[in-house]
């Protein structure tokens, strides 16, 4: 039988899950939950569902065994924490939280419960990151640099701090996992930020433009760039240096620069519809090895992106484990 899911959160990135499992067999979406009613009734309806407005009358009414929380980053209380109590398998999209209380209250839960988890850190599901894994486990890495530089979310809470945790916390949380992913943990943070271009937009406090360097915990430097500033989407990726290999990471393309010879590699996989056959199996069979981005590793990917904001507003380095 089919894995019976739960929405919490029906609007923006949801979609993009939504349509991933109509590609997974063995899920079938059972019920949407969102503060917006019209947009739980188109889900539902779509899906042959049932709509709410109160994601715990979800949960009473309903026989799930996984749900999907998407909702922004300051609307994280307890949805995952009630799933886990029910024995559900809980899917978060990015980023877990807007602070580290709150994240390790959930992740303690999850971990109490023994329920299978799984945050939307879909980059890690590339086979293009598989490939960079093989091409980097012989070989030193020295930097890595990365990038997220694009225009300004429409959206009223992704222009507060209270609301997103800022570009860094929201958005760049892409390229620091990835980074965490193939190059290892970060050390310590040194951040500057700043509102520049964008200080006629009304409610906006978010910097719109960010610069921070990382001291991994192998050894290996970094620099990660952040602007929402751009007139149109510009560049999203990561580069890393080797002695003899540069490898540049974008969405769905890898390119490999050598001495004598450049190689261009496009990906063959859906990394998101990836993902979520992976959760829906793990819900299903138990086995949580084949998760890429547990909840709890994310959490510490999390810590790198808060420890980035501590940084810019203090002016002083940031030791990742102080966060």
């Amino acid at each position: 039988m089919a894995v019976r899911v739960g929405f919490v959160g029906a609007g923006g990135i949801a979609g993009a899950h939504m349509n991933s499992l109509s590609q997974v067999k063995n899920a079938q979406l059972v019920a949407f939950a969102d503060l917006d009613e019209s947009r739980a009734q188109r889900a539902a309806e779509r899906f042959g569902a049932t709509a709410y407005t109160d994601y715990r009358q979800m949960l009473e009414r309903e026989d799930l065994q996984a749900i999907y929380v998407c909702i922004p980053p300051f609307a994280h209380t307890d949805a995952e924490i009630a799933a886990a109590g029910r024995g559900l398998g809980v899917f978060v999209e990015k980023p877990v939280a807007i602070n580290m209380d709150k994240a390790r209250e959930i992740e303690a839960a999850l971990s109490a419960a023994g329920v299978a988890n799984a945050v939307g850190y879909h980059w890690r599901y590339y086979d293009l990151t598989e490939r960079c894994q093989e091409l980097l486990a012989s070989r030193t890495v020295g930097m890595a640099m990365g990038y997220w530089l694009g225009g300004l979310p429409g959206v009223p809470w992704w222009r507060r701090m209270d609301g997103s945790g800022g570009q860094i916390v929201e958005q760049t949380t892409h390229i620091v996992d990835l980074a965490r992913c193939l190059v290892g943990d970060v050390k310590t943070v040194s951040c500057h930020a700043a509102l520049r271009a964008l200080q006629d937009v009304e409610n906006l406090d978010v910097p719109d433009v960010s610069s921070f360097s990382l001291a991994f915990e192998s050894g290996a430097v970094g620099h990660i760039a952040s602007a929402c500033l751009c007139p149109t989407g510009y560049t999203v990726g990561l580069n890393i240096l080797t002695r003899d290999l540069i490898i540049e990471h974008r969405a769905g393309r890898l390119r490999l620069i050598e001495a004598h010879q450049t190689t261009e590699l496009r990906s063959r996989t859906n990394p998101t519809v990836r993902e979520d056959q992976t959760f829906i199996d793990a819900v299903e069979s138990g086995d949580l090895s084949q998760i890429r981005s547990p909840y709890a590793d994310a959490v510490k990917t999390l810590a790198v992106t808060l420890a980035a904001n501590r940084s810019a507003e203090t002016g002083a380095p940031v030791n990742v484990a102080d966060m």
